[in-house]
């Protein structure tokens, strides 16, 4: 053997020595009945006022051992926002807003891991709002144990935040004051507090 095809050898080997790592990396569904995907908007620059979308769906890769090969694919329903104020729900809905008629899901795929820790991870991925796709940034949290029911499914949790500005997806409707400053604020926080079933 010439020392070219030793070296591909090498590489050969190294490359299936690699791959059980990434294959191991557990698989989890989300629990939709136990997670909660909450925002909150500034109102008038005085206050937040919150909300929260009710559908959500999605899967996760994680292994506590190997952080690195964590990634997220989460769905959420636009239609199912909840701010506790059905005319101002309706009004998020439309045109001014979301858009649910024509953008009925919001999405959020990974597609990097950065400071990948026992105590938690920063998940970056693409955001869909509304159509419009940007580059973001998770900080999952509070990131759990592995919790195995009386039914014999396996669970864990975690939190995750970001914040964007609604203005770069499209979401650009507003009203200005008499007195100045405007009805909506620009930034959005959003927080995802996850519970997981080993698929």
């Amino acid at each position: 053997m010439n020392r070219f095809a030793k070296y591909g050898a090498v590489l050969i080997a190294a490359a299936f020595l690699t791959i059980p790592a990434l294959a191991h990396a557990a698989e989890w569904r989300i629990d939709p009945t136990h997670t909660t995907v909450s925002f909150k908007v500034r109102h008038l620059g005085v206050t937040w006022v919150q909300g929260e979308f009710q559908k959500v769906s999605g899967k996760v890769r994680y292994d506590r051992k190997n952080p690195g090969a964590a990634a997220a694919d989460i769905v959420i329903d636009a239609d199912s926002i909840n701010t506790r104020n059905a005319r101002r729900d309706n009004h998020l809905r439309t045109d001014d807003f979301l858009l649910v008629e024509k953008h009925p899901s919001i999405t959020f795929k990974s597609k990097a891991v950065k400071n990948a820790g026992a105590d938690g991870l920063e998940l970056v991925g693409d955001l869909t709002i509304r159509g419009v796709t940007k580059e973001v940034v998770l900080k999952v949290a509070d990131i759990s144990g592995e919790v195995t029911t009386g039914r014999g499914t396996v669970k864990m949790g975690a939190s995750a935040t970001t914040r964007i500005n609604r203005k770069e997806f499209g979401v650009k409707f507003n009203r200005l004051l008499e007195a100045g400053g405007l009805v909506v604020g620009d930034e959005v926080r959003i927080t995802i507090d996850v519970e997981l079933n080993k698929s």
